[in-house]
C-alpha cells in the first residue's frame, strides 16, 4: 500500500492526472539519444530506434521552411526581363488557364541583383537569403499537378493530392529512426494555428501513430504556452514515474490480448513521451538561454523565434522539423503582391539567412538539409478581378502550378547551382523539369534511400513516398 499522500487519487483523477498532468500531448515520436549524444536506447527493434539509412548519405536532419500559399517565383528566384518588355500587353502565343482569368503581363515590382561566385540572380525580398548564393541549388523548374491549394499541399507533403498517404517528414521517421529519446522525431512549428488540409500536411496516414508529426503553435513566446501542461504541479516526478509504470502495466496486459492495436501503442508512448519531455522540451524551447547576439540575428519576431527553436531542435537530435510561414496570411497574392510580398519576405529573410549561418559556423550544415519553397508559383500575368476575390484590384498573380522554384541547402546538395528553366516569361517549366515526385524521389537520394524501394506494406500493396513515379536528379546532388 503507497503511503504517499500525493499518489492516492480516485479513478477519475487518476485517469485525468495521466491525461493531462503528464503534459497532454500527442507527441508519439521517441528517439533514441538523450542531450549529449548518449548511445541509441537498448531496444534496437523499437519503431524509432536510429538506423543507417541503407545508402551513403551525409544527412541526419531536415529542415522544411513551408511558404504556404504559394510564392511567386518571378518575383524572388526566378527573373524575366521579358515581363519588363511586355508589362500590360498581352503575352504573345497562348497560354494554359489557371484557376482564374488573367491579363496582361506583370513586370516584377522589385529589384534584382547577383550573388555570390555562382552569380545567383535574386530579387531585393530575399537579399541576406541570397547571400548564401553559393550554398544554395535553387530549382527554377518546379511542377505540380493542379493550381488549387487544398490537393497542391497535400501533394508536396505527402506526394498525394487526394487519397491519405504518409508525409514526408513521417516516411523520414519510418526510415531513420530518432536521436533523442526525450523529444519528438517530427515536429512542425505553425504559428497561429493551422494552415488548409490542417493536419493532414503532416499526418502518417497508413504508417504506426509514432511517426506522426507533431504540431507546435509557435506564435507563443514561453515554453508553458508552446507545450501545454509541460509542467505538472500536483505531482512529484516520482509520484507521476508510479503512475506511468501502472498505465504501463494496464495497457501491456490489455495488448497481449490486442497486439495489432496501433493506437493503443501510440498512446501508451505518448504518456512516456509527455513524462520524459517535462525537462528536455523546457531546454530545447526556452531560447532565452541563448546568447543575446544570436536572438538579435534571428529577429524577436514569430518568425524569427521559430527559426531559432527550429535550429535548437536538430542539434538535440530531432529529426524532421517543418517550419511554417504564412499560414495564417499566406503567400497567396491574388492582389496587392508587392506590398504582401515584400511583408513575408521582410518576415522570413532574416531568419533563414540566420539560420544557414548558425548551421554552418556550427558544421550541422553538412548534416541538415534545408528545404525552401511553397505548394505552387504564381502566374506571370495580372490576375483579372472577379467577385468576391481581389475585389477590383489587378495588381495580383493567380495560382500557377505549371512552373515554379524551391530550392535546397545544405547535406549533400550541389550548391551554387541552378537547375531547370521555366519560359521566357516565367508561366510554365520547359527544360529540365522537376515534377514534385522528382523532388521526393532526389530528397531520399539525399537522405540515403532509394525510393523505388523504400516502402510499407499496407492493404496488400507495397506503398512509397512517390507512389509509382519519380525520378532522382542527379544534378542537385553533389
Amino acid at each position: 500500500m503507497h503511503h504517499d499522500p500525493s499518489f492516492i487519487h480516485s479513478r477519475r483523477e487518476f485517469l485525468r492526472k495521466c491525461g493531462m498532468g503528464l503534459g497532454g500531448l500527442a507527441f508519439a515520436s521517441l528517439l533514441q539519444r538523450d542531450l549529449q549524444g548518449a548511445p541509441i536506447s537498448v531496444n534496437p527493434l523499437h519503431p524509432l530506434a536510429a538506423r543507417r539509412a541503407p545508402l551513403p548519405s551525409k544527412v541526419k536532419h531536415v529542415i522544411h521552411i513551408f511558404a504556404n500559399g504559394g510564392p511567386s517565383h518571378v518575383d524572388t528566384f526566378d527573373r524575366k526581363t521579358s515581363l519588363d518588355k511586355y508589362h500590360g500587353q498581352k503575352l504573345p502565343g497562348d497560354y494554359i488557364a489557371t484557376e482564374r482569368k488573367t491579363g496582361a503581363a506583370f513586370r516584377s515590382p522589385f529589384t534584382w541583383k547577383r550573388y555570390g561566385k555562382s552569380g545567383l540572380e535574386a530579387s531585393e525580398l530575399f537579399a541576406k537569403t541570397a547571400a548564401f548564393a553559393d550554398d544554395l541549388c535553387v530549382i527554377r523548374s518546379m511542377q505540380a499537378n493542379v493550381p488549387n491549394h487544398e490537393p497542391s499541399l497535400l501533394l508536396m507533403n505527402c506526394g498525394e493530392a487526394r487519397q491519405v498517404r504518409p508525409s514526408l517528414g513521417s516516411w523520414v521517421t519510418y526510415g531513420l529512426g530518432t536521436e533523442n529519446e526525450n523529444l519528438p522525431g517530427f515536429i512542425t512549428l505553425c504559428p497561429g494555428g493551422y494552415p488548409i488540409q490542417e493536419t493532414q500536411n503532416w499526418q502518417c496516414g497508413f504508417l504506426p501513430g509514432v511517426y506522426q508529426g507533431n504540431y507546435v503553435d509557435s506564435s507563443k513566446k514561453t515554453v508553458e504556452e508552446l507545450i501545454e501542461n509541460i509542467r505538472n504541479a500536483g505531482l512529484s516526478r516520482p509520484a507521476q514515474r508510479k503512475q506511468l509504470d501502472l498505465l504501463a502495466r494496464i495497457n501491456a496486459s490489455h495488448q497481449t490480448l490486442h497486439p495489432q492495436d496501433a493506437a493503443l501503442e501510440a498512446r501508451a508512448q505518448s504518456f512516456e513521451m509527455a513524462y520524459r519531455m517535462q525537462l528536455e522540451a523546457t531546454d530545447a524551447f526556452d531560447i532565452s538561454r541563448e546568447a543575446i547576439s544570436t536572438r538579435e540575428m534571428y529577429g524577436d519576431t514569430t518568425q524569427g523565434r521559430q527559426f531559432l527553436i527550429a535550429r535548437r531542435l536538430v542539434e538535440r537530435g530531432v529529426r524532421f522539423v517543418q517550419l511554417w510561414h504564412g499560414a495564417g496570411q499566406p503567400w497567396d497574392s491574388h492582389d496587392d503582391l508587392e506590398v504582401q510580398h515584400r511583408k513575408l519576405a521582410h518576415e522570413s529573410d532574416q531568419p533563414i539567412a540566420a539560420l544557414l549561418a548558425d548551421l554552418k559556423r556550427s558544421g550541422m550544415l553538412d548534416s541538415t538539409l534545408v528545404i525552401w519553397g511553397g505548394e505552387f508559383g504564381r502566374t506571370p500575368t495580372v490576375e483579372l478581378p472577379t467577385p468576391g476575390s481581389n475585389a477590383g484590384k489587378i495588381n495580383g498573380r493567380d495560382h500557377n502550378h505549371h512552373g515554379f522554384s524551391m530550392w535546397m541547402a545544405g547535406g549533400g546538395v550541389r550548391g551554387g547551382t541552378t537547375y531547370g528553366e521555366t519560359d521566357e516569361f516565367g508561366f510554365k517549366s520547359v527544360k529540365d523539369v522537376v515534377h514534385v515526385h522528382d523532388l521526393h524521389a532526389t530528397i531520399m537520394k539525399l537522405l540515403g534511400f532509394n525510393h523505388e524501394e523504400f516502402t510499407f506494406r499496407h492493404a496488400g500493396r507495397d506503398y512509397r513516398l512517390t507512389d509509382v513515379h519519380g525520378k532522382v536528379v542527379q544534378a542537385l546532388i553533389a
